[in-house]
C-alpha cells in the first residue's frame, strides 16, 4: 500500500523554514558635530571608532523585531569631530525552523539584511553634516555571533565551577 508522501522527494516531505521581511525602518538616528564650523577650516587626520550591537524582541505570531545599532565616533585626538548613531530595525516573520536555530537566525541573517540600510543611513547623515562619506566595510555577522556564543559559553562554564 502506497501513501502520497512516499511519492514525494524527501526535501518536499520536510517542513521548510521561512524568513520574511515584514518592514524595515529607522528606529533612531542621531548626529552630533560639536566642534563645527571650526573643524571645517582645519586639516584633520581623524580616527574612527565603530561599535555594533544587535537586539531582538519577540512580537508574537512568529514575528520578531531586530534592531541593528551602529555607532561611529570620529575624533582628532581627544576632540570629537562627529558622532553618528543609527538604530536600523526590521520586523521579520520567522517560521518552520527548529527552535534552537532561532537565536542564530536573529543574530546573523536578520542583521545581514539590515546592514545595507544602516550603512546607507550613516553615510547619508555624515554627508548632510558636511563631512566626507563614511563607507562602512561589510560586517561578518556570523563570526560576531560565533564569538559572542563562545564568550557566553565560557562565562557559563566559569560560573558552573
Amino acid at each position: 500500500m502506497s501513501t502520497e508522501n512516499e511519492n514525494q522527494p524527501a526535501a518536499a516531505q520536510q517542513p521548510q523554514g521561512q524568513l520574511g521581511i515584514q518592514r524595515i525602518y529607522v528606529k533612531d538616528l542621531s548626529f552630533e558635530a560639536p566642534n563645527s564650523p571650526a573643524v571645517f577650516r582645519e586639516q584633520l587626520n581623524p580616527a574612527l571608532d565603530l561599535h555594533f550591537a544587535n537586539a531582538t524582541t519577540a512580537l508574537g505570531n512568529d514575528l520578531h523585531e531586530v534592531v541593528l545599532s551602529i555607532t561611529a565616533t570620529v575624533k582628532e585626538g581627544d576632540r570629537t569631530i562627529y558622532l553618528v548613531e543609527v538604530k536600523q530595525a526590521g520586523i521579520f516573520q520567522i517560521s518552520g525552523f527548529p527552535e534552537q536555530h532561532l537565536p542564530a537566525i536573529l543574530g546573523t541573517a536578520c542583521p545581514n539584511m539590515l546592514f545595507p540600510f544602516a550603512r546607507e543611513a550613516v553615510c547619508d547623515v555624515v554627508v548632510k553634516g558636511g563631512f566626507p562619506q563614511l563607507l562602512i566595510a561589510p560586517i561578518n555577522f556570523e563570526a560576531l555571533y560565533a564569538q559572542e556564543f563562545q564568550r557566553r559559553r565560557q562565562a557559563e562554564q566559569a560560573t558552573a565551577h
